[in-house]
């Protein structure tokens, strides 16, 4: 993940997004999944960044792009 890339990530079973290299989550806690992924994904597609999905908090090897990179996408 680059700096400025958007994290959707676990803690403790409740999910948050956070702009990566900053230690601030970004906006509230979710308590599912699905809606912290769609706010994570509209997050990253207005500021042209990735997105990606961890499903806890910390340095692992789970991280995966959860989508294309906004500028790559047709609309």
């Amino acid at each position: 993940m680059a700096a400025g890339d958007i994290e959707t990530f676990s803690r403790n079973g409740i999910w948050f997004n956070r702009i990566q290299g900053e230690s601030h989550t970004l906006g509230s806690s979710f308590e599912s999944m699905e809606e912290a992924v769609k706010v994570g994904r509209g997050a990253a597609t207005a500021r042209q960044v990735r997105h990606f999905v961890r499903t806890e908090e910390g340095p692992s090897d789970d991280v995966a792009p959860n989508e294309a990179h906004p500028r790559d996408l047709m609309w």
